[in-house]
């Protein structure tokens, strides 16, 4: 009488991590997602170690965090992941303001985002 099992959103060969609410612009989390695109683990997590942008300490942990599901749950290889897609949506934004000249009102957005990594294992070409 119990439910069927969902069924896996992705293949059998790959692994996601999402991280959402991250106080960033889309925009912005976006340039961080471009430099882990297409890259092994190792080298994608060598890039957001030691990258100058703030937010990139939250896409590493989010590809840890997918690193860590493909071993764990889906008992994949860490040597053979690639970063299949990383890709950015937005979240929810904040508006806030601030008194202007003349009785005016300027207003401030403050933007949230969220990023998903997929991790993918390929069998290297000797």
């Amino acid at each position: 009488m119990s439910k069927d099992k969902n069924p896996r959103r992705v293949a059998d060969n790959e692994a996601r991590a999402k991280l959402r609410m991250l106080k960033t612009s889309p925009q912005k989390l976006n340039l961080v997602a471009g430099l882990i695109r297409g890259k092994k683990v190792d080298s994608a997590l060598t890039a957001l170690t030691f990258s100058k942008k703030r937010i990139a300490q939250d896409v590493k942990k989010c590809l840890q965090s997918a690193i860590a599901n493909a071993e764990n749950n889906h008992n994949l290889d860490v040597d053979e992941l690639v970063v299949a897609e990383a890709y950015v949506g937005k979240n929810l934004t904040m508006k806030r303001g601030r008194p202007r000249a003349r009785g005016r009102f300027g207003k401030i957005m403050k933007p949230f985002a969220e990023v998903t990594i997929v991790v993918r294992q390929v069998e290297e070409q000797a």
